[in-house]
């Protein structure tokens, strides 16, 4: 494969670098000022949010603040709907919206209006930040006092973020990695695709690009993939792939920073505490106002790309990995299982993987 390293020079346009300095603002539990044409909103993460925040919002709103939240959570909330929405907050009441957002035996308590623009922009910042889907918005009439010590991000900016990162994504290091059972492996790791996170594609022997590659797309696992939670069958299907990989004449595993299906290890933990008390791992992240799966794909296809592979053998149980790498163009020729041991504790959550989001299994269990 080389030891090529692209020296392509992308800059960074300047919509990219306020998107990104807003993320890192939400992160840091500080609002941003979300600007569409003449509209200024004022947003704060509830996953952030601390009393003395909440008194400094409460001050600037006079009564006019309101919370949005995500349509699944709303529907755990008790309302049938599929768009999210927003709830008045007369008083930023900490309590009151840490239960009205993530609690998991919450009912709506107020009305629920739809939303605009910008309020739907709150929802994607809270995204690619990686925290709760659940926003407290200000309008600038009467957040007039905080605009001038805030970042302000337009909403244009944001919703081209996530193209631009895909557009800008290129190799920035490789070098040969021996793995166990797997000695010649070299890890090739590239810049741009998805939020701030780095990639890593980990080419296994050497493939024949001329020929389908076998290819396995996983997301990066802290519990499974490090600590060898029993959980999950994550740490299972990496090393078997790798093994397996090395055993057939070589292939490569994307390894995509996409911690708890693109919900963040924060809220993966969240999900963790919910299971325990009974809710299967679609319900926890329901509650938390997550849909089935926040992750994407189309910039994975980009990397095996870029890497010359056009053909490929997929080694997945995952539909929507299959459905993405045809959609971005690969020519998958088959797809292949991978299953890990089972064990008292993840057995619920292979179910969960099987009836609820499709996912391939061989036999049951």
């Amino acid at each position: 494969m080389g030891a090529f390293v692209s020296n392509r020079r992308v800059p960074t346009p300047v919509g990219q670098i306020e998107v990104e300095r807003a993320i890192a603002e939400i992160r840091a539990g500080r609002p941003v000022v979300l600007l569409h044409g003449s509209e200024r909103f004022v947003v704060s993460a509830v996953d952030t949010l601390e009393r003395a925040g909440a008194e400094e919002l409460e001050l600037a709103a006079k009564g006019s603040a309101c919370l949005v939240l995500s349509a699944p959570r709303l529907r755990r909330l008790g309302l049938d709907r599929s768009e999210s929405g927003c709830v008045a907050l007369p008083r930023i009441d900490v309590d009151r919206v840490q239960h009205l957002s993530y609690e998991a035996d919450a009912r709506i308590d107020a009305p629920v209006a739809g939303l605009t623009p910008l309020h739907v922009g709150a929802l994607e910042l809270m995204r690619l930040a990686m925290v709760l889907p659940a926003a407290i918005i200000l309008t600038s009439a009467e957040a007039e006092a905080l605009l001038p010590h805030l970042l302000s991000v337009s909403l244009m900016n944001l919703n081209a973020y996530r193209v631009g990162r895909r557009a800008a994504l290129r190799i920035v290091s490789r070098a040969q990695v021996p793995l166990e059972g797997a000695t010649n492996t070299e890890f090739v790791v590239f810049r741009g695709g998805e939020g701030l996170r780095d990639q890593v594609a980990v080419i296994i022997g050497r493939p024949d690009l001329s020929q389908p590659v076998r290819v396995r797309l996983h997301s990066a696992c802290l519990t499974g993939d490090l600590f060898g939670s029993l959980k999950c069958d994550c740490g299972d299907q990496l090393r078997h792939t790798v093994g397996e990989m090395a055993a057939t004449g070589g292939g490569i595993l994307l390894y995509i920073d996409q911690e708890g299906r693109g919900n963040g290890l924060s809220t993966k933990i969240r999900a963790y505490e919910l299971q325990a008390r009974g809710y299967d791992t679609f319900e926890a992240d329901e509650i938390l106002g997550h849909g089935q799966d926040q992750r994407g794909f189309d910039f994975a296809a980009d990397m095996l790309a870029q890497l010359g592979v056009r053909s490929v053998r997929v080694m997945t149980n995952n539909p929507s990995k299959i459905a993405a790498l045809k959609d971005a163009g690969l020519d998958v020729v088959s797809d292949h299982r991978i299953v890990g041991r089972r064990t008292d504790h993840n057995v619920r959550y292979i179910a969960a993987k099987r009836d609820r989001a499709g996912h391939y299994f061989e036999h049951d269990f």
